[in-house]
């Protein structure tokens, strides 16, 4: 049935909360399609969708859908979030479990792949759905930091004083209450032998409005030495004024700003358009850091290129820029003790 067209403010014309963008996002793909203007006239092809949204919902908000060009089914937005049947294709190579997560749990939640560095998963939820996340089949019910489960990582980390940064992952540690996220870092500042802490969030640039004065305050006055990594594919996920008011915030507050963007076949699958995304970041205060080959995730072959071209683009890609603003091109091995460069 047709969606009632959304805003980005309430009825009484104050801005939403990011609890209030959440909770009127687009979760069915017919909604987003009248959005977005794009007729599916092909039953089928509905069908299609709805079948991988049952598999892997849908999760857009408002604010990101409207960095989405009307009318254009090949917008690089879209594409990253709109449910395909090629999803439900089962490909040889490609699997629930494609980095080795499951195998690096030390305790519930906390994975140890790397020397001295560990990362939480903080939360299964995300402020968006993204249609090649490695993580979509990732048992979370099992495995995501509770307070429960919370003293068996700190214990972990406690006693392995090799491990001088954590990161938080998920899902998204940023859709976490300021209060959860204050409880986690006192109890990593407890730890001496802890230095710094990583952040790998999509939030600033798929719901700008999540980081508020209360989360800002929070990183600012922690000991650890804060780190957001972004996560950006495309230059036109920052053409908003919000997201780089936030972006702008998060700096003020002498937290360092890098990005890591996934190789995407028809998304960002050109070295021209990579390139205008290195400057794009440039401009909002970013570095860019990781440029990843596709983790090989059931339900994503559509988006994968293979090494050559890959190889390829980023060979191109090299020449338009200069070294600083080249991310590296990495791909994730299971059991090797680093990402892998390529």
């Amino acid at each position: 049935m047709p969606h009632k067209p959304l805003q980005s403010v309430s009825t009484n014309n104050a801005p939403l909360t990011w609890q209030q963008e959440l909770a009127t996002a687009f979760t069915q793909p017919q909604q987003l399609l009248h959005y977005l203007e794009l007729d599916i006239s092909d039953i089928n092809q509905l069908v299609d969708m709805n079948l991988a949204t049952d598999s892997f919902s849908l999760l857009v908000p408002i604010s990101y859908a409207q960095r989405m060009q009307k009318g254009n089914p090949d917008d690089p937005l879209f594409l990253q979030v709109m449910p395909s049947a090629q999803e439900l294709k089962s490909i040889p190579g490609f699997n629930t479990n494609p980095v080795g997560d499951i195998q690096a749990l030390a305790t519930p939640g906390l994975l140890h792949k790397y020397y001295g560095r560990v990362l939480l998963i903080t939360s299964g939820a995300c402020p968006i759905h993204c249609r090649y996340c490695f993580r979509r089949e990732f048992p979370y019910h099992q495995n995501q930091i509770s307070p429960r489960q919370e003293q068996q990582a700190l214990t972990y980390i406690a006693q392995h004083t090799e491990i001088k940064e954590v990161i938080f992952s998920g899902g998204d540690p940023l859709i976490l209450t300021n209060r959860r996220l204050a409880q986690l870092i006192k109890s990593l500042e407890a730890i001496p032998h802890l230095k710094r802490l990583r952040i790998h969030s999509r939030v600033p640039v798929t719901l700008p409005s999540r980081i508020d004065d209360g989360l800002l305050q929070l990183l600012a006055k922690t000991r650890l030495q804060t780190t957001l990594v972004t996560h950006a594919n495309h230059a036109n996920e920052l053409q908003s004024t919000d997201v780089m008011n936030t972006l702008n915030q998060l700096a003020l507050v002498n937290v360092r700003l890098l990005n890591q963007s996934v190789l995407l076949r028809g998304v960002n699958d050109d070295a021209h358009t990579l390139a205008v995304l290195s400057e794009a970041l440039l401009d909002a205060g970013i570095m860019p850091y990781y440029l990843h080959l596709l983790d090989k995730t059931s339900g994503t072959s559509h988006f994968d290129l293979s090494d050559s071209e890959a190889q390829a683009i980023y060979l191109t890609l090299q020449g338009l820029l200069p070294g600083y603003l080249v991310p590296k091109l990495v791909r994730e091995i299971q059991g090797k003790q680093s990402k892998t460069l390529q």
